[in-house]
């Protein structure tokens, strides 16, 4: 019997405060600072783009791109597994913050890549990744363990929220650093940023604890036994057997991986896009990074209204239809003023979809199964290998076009097919 009371204001609170401490990796490391930082020191003096990665020669882009996939791959082969585990014996704390000090650990490491360290500097990337995908599998399975149905929405869009507003915190302080060292008694180059890579670790597993602290250790008292290896394995076997029965799930699961594939494409590489499209500088793609993450935040609200009135599928299906018009434009801007308006688009959806998206997979689990860390492994492996597709699509049609527009008007189609399959999904009103 679950030991915790649904709804308690600590326990939610200290649940959304994980958004808070792991959003700056998202910010910082993957949208913000560091793809910026890496396509500036990969590049070499005479302009070249191209890198030499264990005697492969590609643009340095593309070998960022690729890593991401990899790193995504990897977290979807090997989450199924954790999560059986971690149903099994009760430890979805444990593995939370296992995942959290990895991630955390990969970012503080990345001081230490200058450019001349290739090899060195995408294992961090591809374990930064691990570490914050890995956990988010752990953090989603105790929404519905947490609080009712009827609280999944905004309590989804809470967290987001509070991620938002955190992550633009630490990148404001760091865009101060970088824009402005001597006020911190540093020197031009690369050292500012390097060290904004530390204060993303500090703040992740600083502000962690109390998430840490918070949430219950375990909340259906759960005790292992021996090989609980082979236990959470086929109690990973069982989940998704009882998935094969639920039509819905699996319907909003395919949607899910096409639209997010998408979404999280634009998202890792909406600042290279500006970077090598239209020559932005970097103080111009941080401030559109900024104003992208402050709109998520109202976004994120805006669109749990919307689902609150119409419904969680005719939210998603609104904001899919604004995503396609953004790859659209995308092809065809030019100037950084029409940059500035793309963003305000993207950050309208943003933050709503991915409130959403998280909060209408909770309302389609069933009710009365305490097995929520394998049903989740479903939801984050689809959004892992979303991204590897996304992302891999991105990079490919670089690669083949020799232009970023192009991989922009393709993402097009992930969420075309994602439009026409998640209408088709019915959500129970809570």
């Amino acid at each position: 019997m679950n030991t915790i009371k649904l709804n308690d204001k600590r326990v939610t609170n200290g649940w959304c405060m994980y958004d808070w401490a792991n959003s700056v990796y998202s910010l910082t490391i993957t949208t913000a600072v560091f793809p910026i930082y890496f396509e500036s020191v990969t590049t070499s003096a005479d302009g070249s783009k191209l890198v030499d990665f264990l005697g492969w020669q590609m643009p340095n882009t593309v070998l960022y791109t690729y890593a991401l996939s990899l790193s995504f791959l990897l977290t979807a082969l090997l989450l199924p597994l954790l999560t059986g585990i971690a149903d099994y014996t009760g430890k979805k704390k444990a593995f939370l913050k296992g995942f959290a000090y990895l991630g955390a650990s990969a970012c503080a490491a990345m001081f230490f890549f200058d450019g001349s360290n290739i090899e060195f500097g995408i294992l961090t990337v591809v374990l930064a990744s691990i570490g914050y995908s890995g956990g988010l599998v752990f953090y989603d399975a105790y929404l519905p363990e947490i609080a009712t149905a009827d609280r999944f929405d905004k309590l989804s869009a809470k967290g987001y929220s509070l991620g938002y507003i955190g992550s633009v915190i630490l990148l404001i302080f760091n865009l101060a650093m970088l824009q402005k060292p001597e006020l911190f008694g540093l020197e031009q180059g690369s050292l500012p940023a390097r060290i904004s890579f530390l204060t993303v670790a500090v703040w992740w597993v600083g502000f962690a604890q109390i998430t840490f602290k918070r949430l219950p250790d375990n909340p259906f008292n759960r005790t292992a036994t021996e090989n609980w290896i082979k236990k959470g394995y086929r109690e990973l076997r069982s989940v998704y057997a009882q998935i094969r029965t639920l039509p819905n799930v699996k319907r909003y699961v395919l949607a899910y991986f096409f639209f997010n594939a998408g979404v999280q494409a634009v998202m890792y590489l909406a600042s290279l896009f500006g970077a090598k499209e239209l020559q932005l500088p970097t103080d111009a793609l941080i401030k559109i990074v900024l104003l992208i993450q402050l709109v998520a935040i109202g976004g994120a609200y805006l669109f749990a209204n919307v689902s609150n009135k119409k419904g969680n599928i005719f939210s998603l299906m609104v904001m899919i239809v604004i995503w396609i018009g953004i790859c659209i434009m995308a092809f065809f801007v030019n100037t950084e003023l029409q940059f500035y308006g793309l963003a305000i688009l993207v950050g309208l959806v943003m933050g709503g979809i991915q409130a959403l998206s998280r909060s209408t997979y909770s309302k389609l689990i069933p009710t009365d199964t305490q097995d929520h860390a394998s049903f989740f492994s479903f939801y984050d492996v689809t959004f892992n290998l979303s991204i590897v597709a996304g992302t891999i699509a991105y990079g490919t049609i670089e690669l083949l076009t020799g232009s970023m527009r192009y991989s922009a008007l393709g993402l097009g189609l992930f969420f075309i097919i994602g439009l026409a399959l998640v209408r088709k999904v019915e959500v129970r009103r809570t």
